[in-house]
């Protein structure tokens, strides 16, 4: 006999990564580890150091060209990572 109140085990950990507030981080994981595609391999050789606080993606760089090209860049590669996850994940990004 089947029960009628069954789900997917895809939704019930959503739903439950969600009660416990690790959706978010996990976007903010899987953010961090779109970095090198979506910014290319040469560029992201040339960063460190990648985290996100209070929607803040915060990047060290090692180059002041790779500081000044990202900064040109900035608003097209937020919405091309926050694209790549499919979620509005970063708000800003901070070069450092």
């Amino acid at each position: 006999m089947r029960r009628s109140k069954t789900q997917k085990i895809e939704e019930l950990v959503k739903t439950i990564l969600k009660e416990q507030g690790l959706d978010v981080k996990l976007k903010e994981l899987e953010l961090i580890k779109t970095w090198e595609k979506v910014i290319g391999k040469n560029v992201a050789n040339a960063t460190t150091d990648l985290y996100i606080k209070n929607r803040k993606l915060f990047v060290q760089v090692r180059s002041s060209i790779v500081r000044s090209e990202l900064m040109l860049i900035k608003t097209g590669l937020i919405q091309a990572l926050n694209k790549e996850v499919g979620e509005k994940v970063i708000e800003d990004i901070v070069v450092r």
